[in-house]
């Protein structure tokens, strides 16, 4: 298996439904060999399956996340030239996942692996898209990938709140309650 026949399996991707991104998701977690592939053609942002990959990528990431470790150099360093919102919205969420085994009590590779510089890398791309002109999707899960990750980071949450603050009266009911129960945490800690 090589990267030609992810390609033919990735142009087969009629549209964003559910089935047929879990179809090619599948095709490449029973085949570990097209994961470097994925995530190259991810980042390919000039390729119009750029974004089929990213769907895809979401989906395997869901299921084998530890996959993502030895691309995270590569990925952390990527993730901010991915403009096009049906792309921002699953690799913001490959973020998320990564907070949250970052921050669970269960070891993990992508814990051990992680370091401060991808970490960096992913908190600049949060507060990126939780201020820029993204769709609500990719700014709840930039505020709960924030949160996480500020667990350790401290100015982190101070900006995040306010952020959060300044936006909260504006923006759709989702974003409401997903900073509603952000601000929470943050009042907690």
């Amino acid at each position: 298996m090589n990267k030609e026949f992810l390609i033919l399996h990735l142009n087969n991707i009629e549209n964003a439904k559910r089935v047929n991104r879990l179809r090619v998701s599948n095709l490449v977690i029973q085949n570990p060999e097209l994961f470097k592939y994925l995530i190259e053609l991810v980042f390919d942002i000039n390729n119009k399956l750029s974004i089929k990959a990213a769907w895809v990528l979401e989906f395997v990431c869901a299921e084998k996340l530890d996959w993502l470790a030895p691309h995270l150099n590569y990925f952390t360093e990527n993730i901010s030239k991915v403009k096009l919102d049906s792309a921002v919205r699953p690799v913001s969420k490959i973020c998320e996942f990564s907070a949250k085994s970052y921050t669970s009590k269960s070891s993990s590779i992508i814990k051990s692996e992680i370091n401060s510089k991808h970490i960096e890398k992913i908190i600049e791309a949060g507060f990126d898209w939780l201020i820029g002109n993204q769709k609500v999707a990719v700014k709840v899960y930039s505020m709960e990938l924030l949160f996480l990750y500020g667990k350790n980071e401290d100015w982190v949450h101070q900006e995040l709140q306010l952020i959060i603050q300044q936006h909260i009266t504006k923006e759709s009911a989702a974003y409401k309650a997903k900073g509603k129960k952000i601000l929470s945490w943050i009042n907690k800690k």
